[in-house]
């Protein structure tokens, strides 16, 4: 009965989403649903929206929101299009995917995947708009190489909590992971993107038509890249420092403090201000209406994602989880396909990566225990579930629909697709490693 009610919300939220109903509304009305159908209490319910509102936005708010500001300021005072011509000049039109695909993975190494993709974005939008080439096609290989950095390499935190609960080595864990990522980066990249470059997509973008005279005389190509990649800088600058220094030393705590993804973000955001506005000779009524226009922007994306969040809750809560990891631990196969297949089905259930991970780690571990896996693999074979099917209750699925401006059908086409292959061939990655790992 759980499966048909979960197939069931899916199918109604697709069918109010093709009715043009708002997704924020429809995702609302299909989450109250569910849960009371689930057999939640009413009270329950409101519980579960409650605190998948409130961490969706304690995770969520501060990045997008800040990525927008640091986007349209990139956007209006020409950085992007610096930015995007010298990467058309260096890797040249015929080879722009592999320029964007290599950016997103040196970018989504070091960071969160919400904020490589509000800062990357605007980069597509400028790409696409420069070259005339199809949105997704561009666009497809920045999200596979930030969701493959994702659920393959530490230090994000899913390949982090995983190596924790399987004891496993990190070195050998990112060696592994890295191995993996880059086919499943290359053939759910520009493999996929080239299939889908016919897909018609409105350039236009979240960040709407800016101003044409701003972009007449473009920044530096220095300043352009430091200010955009500043988050990143500071992020990995955190992530070495937490290899070299001890836990207590002052040192690291300062640069772990600058190196968090919203206070990153906050400083690049300020740095723009300053360098691209005040002194452009901008006043500070008009850069701040680019704040304001950045984040009227995305705040229906804001809502849309929070609503996602609060589906997944409530799913969670209503002990989804825990039916479907009963339901196949009574399946019989080897323990790194039967790892995949358990992370699979939650990551489909629940909607989150991480929450389906944490979920059948701590079913699987014991499998790691009889010494017969390896714990590297395990992390690995558990990650690559964690990305299979994405879809409604992700907001993941969300952003990048909304962002992009895609339909329903789209999103399935290209986001869901491109998650899929990647766990696909992720799996396969494993079964490969484990004839040569012991």
């Amino acid at each position: 009965m759980t499966f048909l009610i979960i197939l069931f919300a899916i199918a109604l939220q697709v069918f109010l989403t093709v009715k043009k109903i708002s997704p924020f509304l429809s995702l609302l009305f299909v989450t109250i649903l569910t849960g009371l159908l689930l057999g939640m209490q009413p009270a329950a319910v409101i519980s579960s929206i409650e605190k998948g509102v409130g961490s969706t936005l304690g995770s969520l708010a501060l990045i997008i929101c800040l990525g927008a500001i640091l986007g349209k300021i990139l956007e209006i005072s020409g950085a992007t299009e610096r930015i995007s011509s010298t990467l058309i000049n260096a890797f040249g039109e015929k080879y722009i995917q592999w320029a964007v695909l290599v950016t997103g993975f040196l970018i989504g190494i070091p960071l969160y995947y919400n904020a490589g993709f509000v800062i990357l974005v605007p980069l597509v939008f400028s790409i696409a708009k420069r070259t005339g080439l199809p949105l997704l096609y561009i666009a497809i290989p920045m999200a596979a190489s930030l969701s493959t950095t994702h659920c393959f390499l530490p230090p994000h935190p899913g390949p982090v909590v995983l190596i924790g609960a399987f004891h496993a080595d990190t070195g050998k864990t990112l060696v592994y992971g890295i191995c993996m990522a880059i086919p499943a980066v290359l053939i759910a990249g520009p493999l996929l993107g080239n299939i889908l470059k016919k897909i018609k997509v409105d350039t236009t973008g979240f960040l709407g038509e800016t101003e044409k005279k701003a972009t007449r005389q473009l920044p530096p190509t220095l300043s352009s890249f430091g200010v955009a990649l500043l988050p990143v800088v500071l992020i990995s600058l955190s992530v070495i420092a937490a290899q070299i220094f001890p836990a207590d030393s002052g040192v690291r705590k300062i640069i772990a403090f600058f190196g968090d993804a919203n206070i990153a973000l906050f400083l690049a955001v300020i740095v723009a201000i300053y360098y691209f506005g005040l002194k452009q000779k901008r006043s500070m009524p008009e850069v701040m209406k680019w704040l304001n226009d950045a984040v009227a922007g995305i705040a229906m994306i804001l809502l849309i994602i929070t609503a996602g969040g609060a589906f997944k809750q409530v799913l969670i809560d209503s002990g989804t989880g825990q039916y479907i990891a009963s339901f196949s631990s009574r399946l019989q196969m080897p323990p790194l396909v039967f790892a995949w297949i358990l992370t699979a089905l939650l990551r489909v259930t629940l909607g989150s990566a991480t929450v389906a991970g944490l979920t059948a780690a701590g079913i699987v571990s014991p499998l790691v225990a009889t010494g017969h896996v390896a714990p590297e693999l395990m992390v690995l074979a558990v990650g690559a579930g964690s990305v299979f099917g994405s879809h409604i209750n992700d907001s993941g699925f969300w952003m990048y629909k909304e962002f992009f401006g895609l339909s329903l059908k789209q999103t399935f086409l290209s986001w869901t697709v491109m998650e899929t292959l990647i766990s696909i061939i992720g799996l396969a990655g494993v079964l490969v490693l484990q004839l040569f790992v012991s």
